[in-house]
């Protein structure tokens, strides 16, 4: 990369395709064993800091896993959670690392993942800002996304970029947030009675400068939709672990509804989605991102994160991955209250526009069941960008069947959608994952 860009870390999910093979990360960076992993690694893993300032000791923690592929042939891969404020273990946990965590009598058990990225690729796991997750600053970070993508860019100095691709990213506040109401009522979650007022009142429009009846018909849409897990509205939201996973199993719903999003991965991966704020309903005015009113933190409704916790807490194993104590910095969060994050950048479309015409090959994708960053606001932003469409809007398959749908533009902007996944789209999708990132790389058609 040139130049530091927020387009790194300002996005709701994000990697980066890098053309050199893995780096030369320091021997004493080398994992020789986990706690809850019984047998040997299918290639080498890598963990540690790299200090990014000097002065206020701020550094950045990453997790490499070398490819069990072709380490010194294939692509090295650097994968960033946004929030801003998401811990990427984020995605090394539950989305496309290489285990799986499963329930055990003190720590989570780590079976081989079969669907992890790491598979095809060498894959960098990055806490970015310092303060979220294992990265951290002698003093409390005040962040945005300027300051972090600098630090990002110190972290990768010499490390050349040929694309990235980006999922379910909040993007545009406009075309993130007018989505919602029009996806809601797509999907059947809200009548048409509710739409069709909430509409007539809002005059089309949906977020930004609304009046105060708007206002309240859009609350009611949220409330409406209180119950449900947004990242994913064909999963169940855990209200409280025990009762729910009992209603659960006594529903009388038929056996192909509840199994809807159901992936091979141990279900649940996790009881519950946690780490990313639902924006929707917080006015982004004057940038800099507030709390979830009356909740105190960032927790929300249908969240927790216990098996990656009592993990990443562990004394052992932050000792195996070379990262501090819980004494020096803290417990690990997934989605952390210690920074305060200012958006200084604004929309993202121009730096999508930028980079597509710089020649970065560019692949934006989407869970198509996400509550949280629907898809079709995703889709009218990718289309605002101007350029003509080389492939129609058609589906892509894995195996033999519809996995979703892909639309291609000039300059190599690819649009695909995923069916059945939500927000994070590897954890609910593991397999038709791997294959759409795998066909990605390879620079394949889907």
């Amino acid at each position: 990369m040139a130049s530091p860009s927020p387009l790194l870390v300002a996005l709701v999910a994000a990697a980066l395709l890098l053309r050199t093979p893995a780096a030369a990360a320091p021997e004493e960076h080398l994992v020789n064993g986990l706690p809850g992993f019984h047998g040997s690694f299918p290639s080498n893993y890598y963990s540690g800091y790299v200090t990014v300032e000097e002065a206020s000791e701020r550094s950045l923690f990453y997790y490499l896993a070398l490819s069990e592929r072709d380490p010194a042939a294939d692509r090295v891969v650097l994968w960033l959670n946004g929030g801003p404020g998401c811990s990427s273990f984020d995605g090394f946990v539950y989305e496309n690392g290489p285990f799986n965590f499963e329930p055990g009598s003190t720590l989570p058990r780590l079976q081989l993942n079969p669907y992890s990225w790491s598979m095809v690729s060498n894959i960098m796991y990055l806490d970015s800002p310092a303060g979220v997750g294992m990265s951290y600053s002698l003093n409390k970070s005040d962040s945005g996304d300027l300051k972090t993508a600098a630090d990002a860019h110190t972290f990768l100095l010499k490390v050349l970029c040929s694309g990235y691709l980006i999922g379910n990213a909040f993007t545009d506040v406009d075309y993130d947030f007018n989505s919602f109401v029009p996806f809601a009522h797509g999907m059947g979650l809200i009548s048409t009675d509710m739409f069709e007022d909430v509409k007539a009142s809002c005059h089309g429009t949906f977020f930004g400068n609304v009046d105060n009846l708007c206002q309240e018909k859009i609350e009611s849409v949220h409330w409406e939709l209180k119950d449900l897990n947004k990242y994913n509205i064909l999963a169940p939201c855990y209200h409280h672990p025990e009762i729910q996973e009992v209603e659960f199993a006594n529903s009388s719903l038929p056996l192909s509804f509840i199994r809807l999003g159901e992936t091979d991965r141990p279900f649940p991966v996790r009881k519950r989605m946690a780490g990313r704020s639902w924006p929707l309903r917080l006015a982004l005015r004057g940038g800099r991102v507030p709390m979830w009113p009356g909740l105190g933190g960032r927790s929300l409704s249908c969240t927790s994160d216990e098996l990656a916790t009592t993990w990443l807490d562990d004394e052992g194993v932050r000792a195996a991955i070379h990262a501090k104590s819980k004494s020096l910095i803290g417990s690990w969060e997934l989605y952390t209250a210690r920074i305060d994050y200012t958006h200084d950048t604004g929309t993202m479309v121009s730096y999508h526009k930028k980079f597509t015409a710089l020649g970065y090959r560019v692949l934006i994708y989407s869970g198509d069941h996400d509550l949280c960053i629907p898809f079709p606001g995703t889709e009218a932003w990718v289309r605002s960008i101007g350029y003509q469409a080389v492939d129609k809007w058609r589906p892509w398959y894995f195996g033999d069947q519809v996995a979703g749908y892909t639309q291609g533009y000039d300059r190599n902007l690819t649009f695909l959608t995923i069916k059945g996944a939500g927000h994070a789209v590897p954890e609910y999708k593991p397999k038709e994952s791997l294959a759409f990132y795998s066909r990605w790389l390879a620079g394949e058609k889907f």
